[in-house]
């Protein structure tokens, strides 16, 4: 059985498609996750995993950022990410808010979208403060609260408040690989969508 669709302009819909949002990583990087405090590592890692193979799956443009590698001081992305990120060329930067990278924000201007989707570590810090000056320049920010972790529950509950009191919107790594979806009539994609979401559920 068959129910009627609405079919939505892929640009305008109020919702995330894969026409209309990027995704942005933020630090995702060995010392950043084995400080986090607020979330297991292991399922943190394999979140932001089923994060980034939706924007593959997708198509979405990925703006990849570190911190501190060329100094030396970091190490660079994790292997689990850059596995699936494949060809993404990180933007290193000094910054503690990547907002303030003049590469960074080239970047993600350079995408053409509005609607960030955004994952970085830590919720408090890498997320909170990109976030904040990316919807005071009118995009839209869509922060997946379960590939984010915080250095405390404190300071990650306190971050995601922040973000969302500034208008930012929070999602889950389902909801976002779902939204993409939409339709299991979209052949194209259904058996990626599948693999991502039930490999994550049933690891």
């Amino acid at each position: 059985m068959t129910s009627p669709r609405n079919i939505r302009d892929p640009l305008a819909d109020q919702l995330l498609t894969p026409q209309n949002a990027a995704l942005v990583i933020i630090d995702f990087q060995p010392v950043q996750v084995a400080s986090i405090v607020s979330m297991e590592r292991r399922e943190l890692v394999a979140n932001v995993v089923a994060v980034a193979k939706a924007a593959k799956l997708y198509g979405l443009p990925i703006v990849l950022s570190t911190v501190n590698v060329a100094t030396g001081r970091n190490q660079p992305t994790i292997r689990q990410l850059t596995e699936v990120l494949g060809d993404v060329v990180p933007i290193d930067r000094t910054s503690i808010n990547a907002w303030e990278d003049v590469d960074f924000v080239a970047a993600v201007k350079a995408t053409g979208r509005h609607k960030l989707i955004m994952v970085a570590l830590w919720t408090e810090v890498c997320l909170v403060f990109p976030a904040l000056d990316a919807l005071r320049e009118g995009y839209e920010v869509f922060h997946v609260v379960d590939a984010v972790a915080g250095t405390s529950e404190e300071a990650h509950r306190a971050g995601l408040a922040r973000i969302a009191q500034a208008g930012g919107q929070p999602i889950t790594w389902i909801q976002l690989a779902c939204e993409l979806q939409r339709d299991w009539a979209r052949a194209a994609t259904t058996a990626g969508f599948a693999e991502i979401v039930f490999a994550s559920i049933h690891p």
